[in-house]
């Protein structure tokens, strides 16, 4: 039976204690003998599901036997970063062969090694009987017991799943099926007739957003009959008035006093150019009469 990840320290305690690396419960493999299958598990989600084969001999811990144990384990060494995709080892060494899936006559340890530390007395010796996760070249014998003790996985798979999970991820290996679990929920933008909608913006954007200074509006000028009320407009600066006005009070008393002309209003520039017509109109008709 899987249990929960918060029961695996009442069982390991003892054990951990050797332990080199800390244990790491972001991340947990858990591999079914029964399905020959082997899930990633991370922040309690399924991430990933991958065919595997563990010993054709059973399970097991003792020594001498090439059996597959049982129990929680952790992983301990990583081995194998970038090396091509099935690169072969020697005792954990590269020998500088690359194989393809399927080569004939070869069944060698290929592309990554994860060498797992057993956490329980039932799989103690598992760090000492070197068992790993694994490539091989037989790939098609994945899917049903053909291991050695170990558990084999195909080349790019092995490649994918060592890249996903750290030294001292939790490795469970159950002899019954595998335990069902849902995919981590993804937070998905919502949508208003069809389109996307913006996600929010980090709380420091929003801060800094809110202490940019508001750039106030420009007063809007009013029209009357498509002319610009005079009123809308702004006044002349004062420095430019300013002098002119004193120039005309240094000249009035310079001059002394005089009359100014007044500037003449709209109605008597009316009634000036009625006199004017009616001036007109007498000499064309004293014109007529002589």
């Amino acid at each position: 039976m899987f249990r929960p990840v918060a029961l695996i320290f009442s069982l390991i305690s003892a054990a951990s204690a050797f332990a080199i690396i800390p244990l790491d419960t972001s991340s947990q493999l858990i591999i079914s003998v029964r399905d020959q299958k082997l899930m990633l598990v991370q922040n309690g989600g399924k991430v990933a599901t991958y065919p595997v084969s563990t010993s054709m001999f059973g399970l097991g811990d003792s020594w001498g036997r090439m059996t597959t144990p049982l129990g929680y384990l952790a992983i301990e060494k990583k081995i194998g970063d970038n090396v091509p995709v099935g690169a072969v080892f020697h005792n954990r060494r590269l020998t500088g062969e690359v194989l393809q899936p399927n080569a004939p006559g070869r069944d060698p340890v290929t592309t990554r090694i994860i060498w797992l530390r057993g956490l329980e007395a039932q799989n103690a010796h598992a760090f000492q009987r070197c068992i790993y996760i694994h490539g091989t070249p037989q790939e098609k014998t994945i899917g049903r017991p053909a291991s050695y003790g170990c558990i084999r996985m195909k080349s790019s798979d092995i490649a994918e799943l060592y890249d996903r999970v750290p030294p001292g991820a939790l490795v469970q290996i159950i002899p019954d099926r595998l335990p069902k679990l849902t995919k981590p929920k993804v937070p998905r933008s919502e949508t208003s007739n069809g389109v996307v909608a913006a996600a929010a913006l980090p709380q420091n954007e929003m801060q800094d957003r809110d202490r940019l200074p508001k750039v106030a509006k420009a007063p809007r000028v009013l029209a009357t009959n498509r002319v610009v009320a005079a009123s809308a407009l702004a006044a002349p600066p004062q420095h430019l008035t300013q002098p002119q006005a004193q120039t005309a009070t240094q000249n009035q008393d310079q001059a002394g006093p005089t009359e100014s002309a007044g500037t003449p209003t709209v109605e008597e520039m009316r009634m000036g150019g009625a006199l004017a017509a009616e001036r007109r109109k007498t000499k064309l008709a004293l014109g007529k009469r002589l």
